[in-house]
């Protein structure tokens, strides 16, 4: 009796560490990563995106406001931003001040469901079951067009049911983005079709990525496709990986970069928040990412990445 005490209350302690760990340190370790992709035209020059999403803003996560701002420093190209910016109904003000440096770069984006309407709490058993069998319960409505104002009079593109042809560096882009599929809003036949034949890169932007999304750009023959809401899993195990995806695209794609069909390449970002009613990461430390996206070889170039920390960009932060 007294080894099975001990066995009890050494589970309980790991498990209160683990918990205490997960809320407390690894939710606020912001971590950048870093993927090479082929995906450009062969006369492309290279071109550095950060990809940002998922940052459940509230008004006073001070730390995290400081850490998106600082990437202002790794000088990117072109900003894109896959939703789910607030999580708050007064929280316009601190994603801005989050976002303010890079507002001044090229940007695209889309919205989240969190952005429309704001986190409930609910029963944390649900988040384990698969998307398909859980029903959306809406939240208060957030002020999203205020924020849309704010990145549009920056000079940001509003890609959501829209086709839009950039130039960003001597690289000339087609755009095409997508309302949010998680709350079935997506409506891809508003930008349906192949895009332009001169084109050097073809990118889809959606918050979701569902595999009917994803089949969709796949078929037009797009290059990339940029995406968030997994949160990377949010909860991931050694050996296994992300437990759930919160939509129907398999684990193995829960965050990173992998391919899609034939020639596509996708990158879900792990993002950089959680919902105020699930504070919670294991083993998935919020994330921004910069691709180095590079022409295509007739042989193909392997995609690699990594994940590193450390000032200005890594280690954690303070509580709010």
């Amino acid at each position: 009796m007294k080894t099975l005490g001990r066995t009890l209350l050494t589970a309980g302690a790991l498990g209160a560490g683990t918990i205490a760990y997960s809320a407390g340190i690894e939710r606020r370790h912001w971590t950048l990563r870093q993927a090479t992709l082929p995906v450009l035209a062969a006369d492309a020059p290279p071109l550095r995106v950060l990809h940002v999403s998922d940052l459940h803003m509230m008004p006073n996560q001070r730390s995290k406001q400081r850490w998106v701002a600082a990437l202002d420093e790794l000088e990117p190209d072109l900003v894109v931003n896959t939703g789910d910016n607030l999580a708050h109904p007064q929280a316009v003000p601190a994603a801005l001040r989050a976002l303010g440096p890079l507002l001044d770069r090229p940007g695209v984006f889309v919205f989240g469901s969190n952005d429309y309407y704001g986190p409930k709490p609910k029963n944390p058993a649900r988040y384990l079951l698969p998307a398909s069998k859980t029903k959306r319960i809406h939240g208060t409505p957030l002020p999203w067009r205020d924020l849309r104002a704010a990145m549009t009079e920056r000079g940001w593109v509003d890609a959501t049911h829209q086709r839009h042809e950039l130039e960003v560096s001597g690289v000339r882009i087609h755009v095409a983005g997508l309302d949010d599929p998680h709350l079935h809003r997506d409506r891809y036949d508003t930008i349906a079709g192949a895009p332009p034949a001169d084109a050097q890169l073809s990118l889809g932007v959606t918050h979701s990525p569902e595999p009917r999304v994803l089949d969709a750009f796949a078929e037009d023959d797009y290059d990339l496709v940029l995406a968030g809401h997994t949160h990377g899993g949010q909860l991931r195990l050694p050996f296994y990986g992300a437990l759930v995806t919160n939509c129907d695209l398999d684990r193995g794609r829960a965050r990173g970069a992998s391919t899609w069909g034939e020639r596509m390449h996708l990158h879900v970002s792990a993002g950089l928040g959680t919902s105020p009613y699930a504070p919670v990461r294991f083993a998935c430390p919020p994330e921004a990412t910069l691709l180095t996206l590079l022409p295509r070889t007739e042989n193909g170039v392997p995609t690699s990445e990594n994940a590193m920390s450390g000032t200005p960009f890594g280690g954690a932060g303070d509580v709010r």
